[in-house]
């Protein structure tokens, strides 16, 4: 389930997902994101939380994917943003920030915090939820000091906080032209079936044991 890069989850989305909330069938999984997520410069069917759809259908652990990307957005933007998206019902909500700030340069420590903003948010406002948080990398450009701080924010947050942490979104894809578009930055369809298999190779066993207790429930 794709919505408008421009708006987060809209009205409709909201509602089809409500069907599949947490007491339905399919667990709801909700990728909440940068433009990454929302597939900038691709049809929705082709981002990757539809492409991960498919694949948990395909694998007989069918999910309802909301794509709750948002072109532009910082991790600041993200903690001011969350709140509204949390009105739909989910079961795992997967978190991809920080790239926006990275290409601007801004402060590790102020990211760290928005993203933790971000987890106490999901926990007050759905507490059932489970959280996945995404690595994501700074690009070389402002020195190795700044690179390895914006690093070590998804570590130290994952171990602090007792999450899943999802290896580097764009591995195998960022800095390789024959998987990116032309600004090379955003995937293309090849790369975007990669970062497909990046995420859901740590999601998979996630959402597979919200299927069991749903079933065993």
């Amino acid at each position: 389930m794709s919505v408008p890069k421009e708006s987060g989850v809209g009205d409709s989305a909201a509602a089809s997902a409500v069907a599949s909330s947490p007491s339905g069938a399919k667990p709801v999984v909700l990728f909440f994101g940068t433009s990454l997520t929302a597939g900038l410069g691709l049809d929705p069917s082709q981002a990757f939380p539809s492409l991960i759809e498919k694949k948990a259908e395909a694998d007989g652990v069918p999910i309802t994917a909301i794509n709750a990307g948002l072109s532009g957005e910082t991790t600041a933007g993200a903690a001011r943003r969350i709140d509204w998206v949390l009105r739909t019902p989910v079961d795992v909500v997967v978190i991809e920030g920080g790239a926006n700030d990275a290409l601007r340069g801004l402060s590790p420590d102020a990211a760290r915090t928005n993203i933790e903003r971000v987890i106490d948010v999901i926990r007050q406002k759905q507490p059932r939820a489970k959280i996945v948080l995404v690595q994501m990398e700074a690009p070389p450009n402002y020195g190795a000091t700044y690179t390895r701080s914006f690093r070590a924010i998804y570590t130290d947050i994952a171990k602090r906080e007792n999450i899943p942490l999802v290896p580097f979104l764009l591995a195998g894809v960022a800095g390789i032209s024959r998987y990116n578009q032309a600004d090379g930055v955003h995937p293309n369809l090849p790369g975007e079936r990669i970062v497909a298999d990046n995420i859901w190779r740590a999601l998979k066993p996630i959402v597979a044991q919200l299927d069991r207790n749903q079933r065993s429930g």
